[in-house]
């Protein structure tokens, strides 16, 4: 056999050893649309920060802690609705889609949000509900009163019999309603659906659709038992279902579901926070997340949630809302600097004075919160951006997935989400050679930045999560090439 075909099969085999087997085709488009790459992060204003000493928070609280969503690394801030409403439905009830709600701010204290967000770098996005209005609202009432032009604004249904109100459907919050829920048909953009229906949403060639549905598979289908399989089903569920050329998005939670360190385990609040912004497309954070806020504790003579409120005392445990409502935790002071008033209008958690921003801000400190901003400095990096995605289960409660971009350095993230430490190796992702850098790793790690991190044995500790570097792709390829035409070359000339 001659030297060339030694070369040749030799170049066919380290083809095939380098190219990794991918799930996800990074992006080849360049930075143009800003929301692609971006990290959304979800304001409940009532919780975040009070200015007027009031009890609840406002439009001029978070205008006073927009800085820290800079030094976060954030990219835009998305406000749960501050419309004028009753307060029927915590906001959701809009009666003038115009003004402002008086217990936020005003118009005024709306448009210096705006003016302060964008003198520094954020964008905001306003939670607009185009579902249904409150029944206060003029649309409703000139609707109801028959007035022409208003007649059909609203779906009118005549009761069962001449005493019973009209449209008297079934409301899931048990008040009583005048309007028709129809989630599915108009929020197209908040869909608790099968993956399937939720894909639709995306849009087509014909129809436009939204910009992106929110993926909610991470609160709807974890838990403390998840296993990495589990992990991997989910994150292979929407990328192998969402239509080409569409962006993903992560969320972990939200002002409707019990906190992701309530519900994933306090333990695992990094390994999730890497798991989620790592991954390619759009990442959503909601506020207390970043430094891992658990629920907050609140009682039946406390609760605020009308869904849980008006229904029986037993269930407010498990139907409440108001848990992963409660006041942020800004430092360790009264009311976790969050309000000066004697009482909130939710209790502020007692978990404050060990886990606050002020406290995990602290220089040296490996805390969740620098964790966090470490990962939004990763998010900018081209291979995030760009890069592929090749996931792979390591254990059974051990995911690690590799981000690679020709030219770029090969990212690899390994999460242990189980309770027991392990051992793995790395050999499944082909595109891996030689020892590793670690980046990032949990605050359960004993690992710190730059230790070195060997392809095989990897002992990982209970809940450890860790993202380590291992170089260029485009180098360790070159550079095997390069070898192997100076054995070309010795052969040629012995």
């Amino acid at each position: 056999m001659s030297a060339l075909r030694i070369v040749i099969i030799f170049t066919t085999l380290l083809n095939s050893l380098i190219e990794a087997e991918i799930v996800y085709n990074g992006s080849s488009t360049a930075k143009d649309d800003w929301w692609k790459y971006a990290t959304f992060y979800q304001i409940y204003p009532r919780s975040f920060k009070d200015s007027d000493g009031d009890g609840m928070g406002d439009l001029n609280g978070i205008t006073s802690k927009l800085q820290h969503l800079v030094n976060a690394g954030i990219t835009a801030a998305w406000l749960s609705p501050i419309f004028k409403s009753p307060g029927v439905d915590a906001g959701y009830d809009i009666s003038d889609f115009r003004d402002i709600d008086e217990k936020f701010g005003t118009m005024s204290d709306f448009e210096q949000l705006i003016k302060t967000a964008h003198e520094l770098g954020l964008k905001i996005i306003l939670d607009y509900v185009p579902n249904h209005t409150s029944d206060q609202h003029v649309w409703f009432q000139l609707s109801k009163n028959k007035t022409e032009g208003y007649k059909d604004y609203f779906i009118w249904k005549k009761g069962y019999n001449s005493t019973a109100p009209p449209n008297n459907w079934v409301c899931i919050i048990i008040f009583s309603i005048s309007y028709l829920e129809v989630y599915k048909w108009i929020l197209m953009t908040e869909a608790w659906e099968s993956t399937n229906l939720t894909m639709m949403f995306y849009g087509n060639e014909t129809n436009e659709g939204v910009t992106f549905p929110f993926n909610f598979k991470f609160i709807t289908d974890l838990s403390t038992s998840t296993s990495a399989q589990d992990l991997v089903n989910v994150i292979l569920e929407w990328l192998n279902n969402m239509p080409e050329g569409k962006v993903a998005n992560w969320v972990l939670g939200n002002h409707d579901n019990f906190r992701a360190a309530s519900r994933l385990g306090v333990e695992n609040v990094d390994g999730y926070n890497m798991l989620t912004t790592l991954l390619p497309g759009v990442a959503v954070t909601y506020n207390g997340e970043e430094i891992g806020m658990e629920d907050g504790e609140v009682t039946w003579e406390e609760g605020q949630d009308p869904r849980a409120c008006n229904g029986l005392e037993s269930e407010f445990n498990t139907e409440s809302r108001d848990f992963e409502r409660t006041p942020f935790h800004w430092d360790s002071t009264a009311n976790a600097g969050f309000s000066t008033a004697n009482k909130t209008w939710l209790p502020v958690s007692s978990k404050y004075r060990t886990n606050n921003l002020e406290l995990q801000s602290r220089e040296g400190e490996k805390s969740h919160f620098h964790i966090y901003q470490s990962l939004m400095k990763l998010r900018k990096e081209n291979t995030f951006i760009f890069g592929n995605l090749d996931v792979e289960v390591l254990a059974p409660n051990v995911l690690a997935y590799t981000r690679a971009l020709d030219g770029n350095d090969t990212y690899v993230f390994i999460f242990n989400n189980g309770g027991n430490s392990t051992t793995v190796s790395l050999s499944p992702f082909k595109s891996v050679t030689g020892n590793m850098k670690v980046v990032l790793s949990s605050t359960s790690s004993s690992r710190n930045e730059g230790d070195i991190l060997s392809i095989e044995n990897i002992n990982l500790g209970a809940h450890e999560a860790i993202v380590a570097k291992s170089g260029s792709n485009n180098l360790v390829r070159w550079s095997i090439y390069s070898f192997l035409f100076i054995v070309l070359f010795l052969f040629r000339f012995s």
